[in-house]
């Protein structure tokens, strides 16, 4: 399973994200999206200084570059001692738009995205999406507009490997443990119908 991170590099929350997933029996890699900017990261959300940082870092963030690096970590992963040859792709905000690119223009074997903000750019590259995808969006997000969310779920509709599920009342990144947006009963049924799909595509 690879695991993309937030504009916040691999800090507790990615950290805590890949022991669950290792506690449900995947292997889990977290490749680091702002090796070629500032390698080794970590940046709080609570800090507005570490999210202006963040948000610099991401847009200078070179998208083409990002997903040929998560394909070179999927081409390692299907080969680690221990590995089915299967590998999923899971993001969450920057992580879940890169996961998004990466369903459209790279092998997986599916994919799970978490309020990928931009992705509403990049929809012509739907077709692309071939492998399962599960897109989790919040109904309030303040980065990704109502407006932005309709487009998404417009432009995917007829697609029948992509599913598509929002959460009212939630604002972006409901799903971070420590997040100041965190929902717990939403983050749960967001992450048990995760669960539920890689259970369904990777075992």
């Amino acid at each position: 399973m690879i695991i993309l991170q937030e504009i916040f590099g691999i800090n507790a929350d990615m950290k805590e994200t890949c022991e669950e997933l290792a506690g449900r029996g995947f292997i889990a890699i977290c490749p680091d999206l702002f090796w070629r900017q500032e390698p080794g990261l970590e940046l709080s959300s609570w800090s507005e200084a570490e999210w202006e940082k963040g948000l610099a870092l991401y847009a200078a963030y070179d998208f083409d570059a990002g997903v040929s690096d998560i394909a070179a970590v999927i081409a390692y992963a299907r080969v680690l001692a221990g590995a089915s040859g299967k590998v999923g792709v899971m993001g969450f905000c920057l992580g879940g738009l890169m996961t998004f690119l990466t369903a459209a223009r790279a092998q997986v074997d599916c994919a799970v995205a978490y309020y990928g903000g931009g992705t509403e750019k990049y929809l012509s590259e739907g077709d692309g999406v071939a492998a399962p995808l599960l897109m989790h969006l919040a109904e309030e997000d303040e980065f990704i507009s109502k407006e932005a969310q309709a487009r998404i779920e417009a432009a995917l509709a007829d697609k029948p490997n992509v599913e598509i599920h929002s959460y009212a009342g939630c604002n972006h990144a409901f799903a971070r443990h420590s997040g100041t947006h965190f929902d717990a009963q939403a983050a749960d049924l967001a992450n048990n119908r995760t669960w539920a799909f890689f259970d369904r595509h990777l075992r």
